[in-house]
């Protein structure tokens, strides 16, 4: 007599009206939330895209700003430099403006002969601190008259001038790069007025002398070939 191990020749218990498939294991159908997780990723994609393009509009306003910031910074660099020039020559042309008197009186010393000794020195390293700080001196005889850079003190007429020129240099002119601070004072001639026509007229008149000169020649010679004029 055989022992039977139990359990082994037991069959699952099925339900009436079941059939034998029912009793097998069926694979498990995927959650309704795993079925929605492909849906959740595209959203969550479209959402960074619109982040990034936020992120990328901000990047370009904050680039454009920071342009803006620098032009704005190297054009007020650029004033303030122009600005600190200007100021600069306004002061030097301040200084050497009152400085001129005296230059004045080291050239008519020079033109007297009293520049010698330790007076010639001094007024030598005066001419040159003033020159290294950009003074120019400008006139000289025999250039045409500007108005903008000579001033005219003396008026005169001359035959030798074909413009009205600068015959004398009575005090000369300053300037500091292309800024006049004084003007040169000068004595001006122009040339002599109606000097052509005047010749033109002489000679019309002289024309006109030998003219009437020669009718007189003329009517003495018929008067003699008649006897002379009648006389009354």
């Amino acid at each position: 007599m055989t022992e039977e191990t139990p359990g082994f020749d037991e069959k699952p218990d099925v339900p009436s009206g079941a059939t034998p498939e029912d009793a097998e294991p069926q694979a498990a159908s995927p959650s309704p939330e795993e079925a929605a997780a492909p849906a959740g990723d595209a959203s969550q994609n479209v959402g960074l895209v619109a982040q990034l393009d936020q992120v990328r509009t901000a990047l370009h306003e904050r680039t454009a700003d920071l342009q803006r910031l620098q032009a704005e910074y190297q054009n007020y660099r650029r004033r303030v430099e122009r600005d600190r020039v200007a100021v600069r020559e306004i002061a030097i042309a301040n200084l050497l403006t009152e400085l001129l008197p005296v230059l004045d009186d080291i050239g008519r010393a020079r033109e007297h002969g009293e520049l010698v000794g330790g007076f010639k020195s001094v007024a030598e390293s005066l001419e040159t601190v003033a020159a290294k700080m950009g003074l120019q001196q400008f006139g000289k005889e025999g250039e045409p008259f500007d108005p903008t850079i000579h001033e005219a003190l003396m008026h005169s007429y001359a035959p030798d001038v074909s413009e009205t020129t600068c015959v004398a240099i009575l005090q000369p002119g300053y300037r500091i790069g292309e800024r006049t601070i004084r003007p040169a004072r000068v004595a001006v001639a122009e040339p002599q007025p109606g000097a052509q026509p005047a010749k033109a007229e002489g000679g019309d008149e002289n024309a006109a002398g030998g003219s009437a000169d020669s009718a007189n020649a003329a009517n003495a010679a018929n008067d003699k070939e008649n006897g002379g004029p009648e006389e009354g």
